[in-house]
């Protein structure tokens, strides 16, 4: 399978862009024939995530038939709020995990040579005290005190390095560096950390932009014929014989309609218990456990690139990430999350417990008021009747219902950094029930954008800086960041910043906006700002009404009479 073959168009970016956002906005974005009698698509799938657009866009590359509605925002919800990594996950050698660590280790970089702009090599500074203290319920902590009965819960340096050595082997490098061990005394790795902290060890993993992965799967999913509806909830799912009907609701204008399909996928992530009991109706007993992750922002913390690793005694850890080159990424909790109706929020107990938790380490202490921004997502774990949030496994589990007619297929669980080999695990374990699905193929195919190498971001910046004089360096970045080779089909045959339309501040404009609307599904500022970007961390709240305001106008003015 090879990438799509891009077709230039006779308009100019702008014109086209208008036809686009004619096309999407003008039928809301997800009109489609209601009518019962046409031939069923061969997938419906409920759940516009990463793991939805995942299976969507690997179906449609094989060919199949495929629709795919989100009631919300595409990513909008537990997708987009990660800690924005592509991880092996080097607290599970804790649990003896080695399965799912090594199949997340193997997959970084694949992902990460398909999606070199949303995707990125980062080192990790774990820092070492030898009177640091863990949780004593892990099976690692078991052994070493029934083995090591005079370690007390610490861990000695030795067996930290040993799990370094297996997360650097048990799924193979070829881009990514080893680990390493250092000194922090009088370098800048050390300068943020107390004094007590003289010892490190650094390690590799990779950076993701979560929702910005999400939207391109869609894209993608589309552009290989498949049928994506945003803002359209489920509301039944019922079997006829060998198809589904499946009855939605347009979120935007209440309007409803059926469609028919040959095989379910219930990838609702956090909703796929109410997809199983109140759409379905089934009488399975699979069930998730509902997992709060929560991260804090703030100012930038310290002054160099890397992130660190940090130790709690309750047996958790937390990350602290440069974050949108001015700001520090603190997180995550994990707090059993018992209501869906509950929107997911930061809570002050939790914010405290990050401040914290980041104060044991650095040497300038932070407060809640240093806090600038929070965000909070819902982990739909498989439940494995695990003690604690924090021992519940991170692997995915799939169930196939296929003994009462149209096959249903059940998604629970799963890691970002998982989303693509779940998607070929979950049509191969469909296949089985449905004869003539075509073998495996997005391994290497890259995303939209992602058609360039994976150290080529400085070249490609240089390229558009050279084409388009009026581009500051960040400006560049951030673009060739969110867009990659896209940028410059975006930017078109601009010649000044006044050529882009208007402008909505920290280097949002009309053209870019355009873009977003009509190829990207966004609908209202938030969706922009919060999560085809993050810069609303850089607008206030009157140039985000502002820029609402402008995209509701354009909708209606391109909408039907």
């Amino acid at each position: 399978m090879k990438p799509l073959t891009t077709f230039k168009t006779p308009y100019s970016p702008d014109q086209q862009m208008v036809r686009e956002m004619n096309t999407k906005l003008g039928s809301n974005q997800n009109d489609i024939s209601p009518d019962h009698t046409e031939a069923p698509f061969d997938l419906f799938i409920v759940g516009g995530g990463v793991n939805g657009c995942g299976i969507a866009r690997d179906a449609a590359g094989r060919g199949l038939s495929v629709a795919l509605a989100e009631m919300n925002d595409i990513g909008g919800a537990t997708s987009s709020s990660s800690t924005k990594l592509f991880h092996g996950g080097l607290r599970y050698l804790e649990y003896f995990e080695f399965g799912l660590v090594r199949h997340s280790l193997q997959e970084r970089e694949v992902l990460l040579q398909a999606m070199p702009h949303i995707s990125w090599p980062m080192r990790f500074v774990l820092p070492y005290h030898p009177d640091m203290r863990f949780e004593n319920t892990t099976p690692t902590s078991r052994i070493l005190n029934t083995l090591m009965p005079w370690t007390k819960d610490r861990r000695p340096a030795g067996i930290i390095r040993l799990g370094l050595f297996l997360y650097d082997t048990l799924g193979g490098r070829k881009i990514l560096p080893a680990t390493k061990t250092l000194n922090l005394s009088g370098t800048p790795e050390g300068a943020p950390l107390q004094p007590k902290f003289r010892k490190a060890y650094e390690y590799s993993d990779c950076w993701v932009e979560d929702a910005r992965l999400v939207v391109l799967n869609a894209r993608d999913a589309e552009a290989r014929g498949a049928t994506i509806l945003p803002k359209t909830k489920v509301t039944s799912a019922t079997r006829s014989g060998d198809v589904w009907e499946i009855e939605l609701a347009n979120q935007l204008d209440g309007t409803s309609k059926t469609l028919r399909a040959r095989a379910l996928i219930n990838a609702a992530g956090p909703w796929v218990g109410d997809i199983i009991q109140n759409k379905v109706r089934s009488n399975s007993r699979e069930t998730v456990r509902l997992v709060r992750g929560s991260h804090i922002i703030t100012k930038r913390l310290y002054d160099h690139d890397k992130c660190y690793f940090f130790q709690g005694t309750d047996g958790r850890i937390i990350f602290a990430i440069p974050y949108e080159t001015d700001f520090t990424l603190i997180g995550t909790t994990d707090v059993e999350h018992t209501d869906l109706d509950t929107r997911p929020t930061c809570t002050p107990e939790e914010t405290d417990y990050l401040v914290n938790f980041a104060n044991g380490y650095f040497q300038k202490s932070i407060t809640a008021d240093d806090v600038v921004w929070t965000y909070s997502g819902v982990r739909p774990l498989y439940d494995d009747g695990a003690s604690s949030a924090s021992a519940a496994t991170r692997d995915y589990v799939l169930t196939l219902d296929a003994d009462k007619g149209a096959p249903l297929l059940n998604v629970f669980g799963g890691k970002i950094t998982t989303y693509r080999c779940l998607a070929e695990d979950a049509l191969d374990k469909l296949g089985t029930v449905m004869p003539g699905i075509s073998g495996i193929w997005t391994a290497g195919i890259p995303l939209p954008g992602g058609d360039f190498p994976v150290d080529g971001v400085p070249a490609l910046c240089a390229t558009l800086r050279k084409q388009y004089t009026f581009l500051s360096d960040r400006w560049a970045l951030r673009l060739v960041r969110a867009y990659g080779t896209e940028a410059q089909d975006l930017l078109g045959d601009a010649k000044l910043a006044e050529d882009l339309g208007e402008d909505f501040g920290a280097t949002l404009t009309e053209r870019e906006v355009r873009w977003l609307m009509a190829k990207e599904y966004a609908t209202c500022a938030e969706d922009i700002l919060w999560r085809r970007s993050k810069l609303g961390l850089r607008l206030d709240k009157a140039a985000a009404e502002r820029l609402d305001i402008w995209m509701q106008s354009a909708a209606q003015n391109l909408s039907p009479a």
